[in-house]
């Protein structure tokens, strides 16, 4: 049972870092620049984030545990962005954008549905 969880849970993380890192990165990097958006820093706030999401949804749910990985997510990328806290909101809005529209394409292409990728769950 416990390994059975620990596996979705690194499924979740590796496919987490593979999908949402990289726009991430791409969304960081255009708004705070290559200086303090590295690859490496949104590879960390993806995975670190899976994971504490799991842990949260685990024990606080509804809106209260929205709220609590809303501000975890954030507080994620304004430690590793190097960032205020509205840049770091405008960073989380358009690439929850940029991930719904790349969901929506490979979903239109028939290759995956981007349903339950850490940032994506309760939003869509």
């Amino acid at each position: 049972m416990v390994m059975q969880t620990v596996t979705k849970l690194l499924i979740q993380v590796i496919v987490s870092v593979i999908i949402v890192s990289p726009i991430l990165w791409i969304v960081g990097r255009a708004i705070v620049g290559g200086r303090k958006a590295r690859f490496s820093d949104a590879l960390w706030i993806v995975a670190l984030g899976t994971v504490i999401n799991s842990f949260i949804g685990a024990y606080i749910h509804g809106i209260l545990g929205f709220i609590v990985t809303l501000i975890v997510w954030l507080a994620l990328i304004k430690h590793f962005f190097d960032t205020g806290w509205v840049i770091a909101i405008i960073i989380a809005v358009i690439a929850i954008i940029a991930l719904g529209i790349v969901a929506l394409i490979l979903a239109f292409l028939g290759l995956a549905f981007m349903y339950g990728v850490g940032v994506m769950k309760g939003i869509l």
